[in-house]
Formats: structure tokens, C-alpha cells, sequence
């Protein structure tokens, strides 16, 4: 992003394909893999929504949100 700003995490309830909330939870239990209880060690949702922040970083959301066509 070209600004530099604090910040602020916001509880959203957002649509994504079910494919794509699979592969996340499939890479969760790739990368943690599993106790003996076969209970997972990472949090599938934290890690999820550190993927999505990340995306929208990294595809400048702050000029999208700006742009009032977007609306």
C-alpha cells in the first residue's frame, strides 16, 4: 500500500467458495499436522483471515476502497 496507517482488525462475515475455505483448511493441516488426538495445532480461521489480510495488502484494497465505482 502506498500509505502507511495503523491497524484495526474488523469481525466480517464474508462469502468464499467452498473450494477455496477446503484448501485453506487442507494447508492448515499440512503445515500444523495433527497431535495423537488428530486435533489440529493451528487455528484454520486465524490462519485464514491472516491470508485474506494479507491478499488485500497486497492488492492495494485502500485504492479500491477509494474508488467510488466500487460502490
Amino acid at each position: 500500500m502506498s500509505e502507511s496507517s495503523p491497524l484495526v482488525k474488523v469481525h466480517v462475515n464474508i462469502e468464499i467458495s467452498a473450494a477455496s475455505l477446503k484448501a485453506v483448511v487442507a494447508n492448515v493441516k499440512h503445515l500444523a499436522g495433527a497431535d495423537e488426538g488428530e486435533r489440529q495445532r493451528m487455528d484454520s480461521a486465524d490462519r485464514l483471515a491472516a491470508l485474506i489480510s494479507r491478499f488485500l495488502e497486497e492488492k492495494d484494497f485502500l485504492a479500491y476502497a477509494r474508488n467510488m465505482d466500487n460502490y
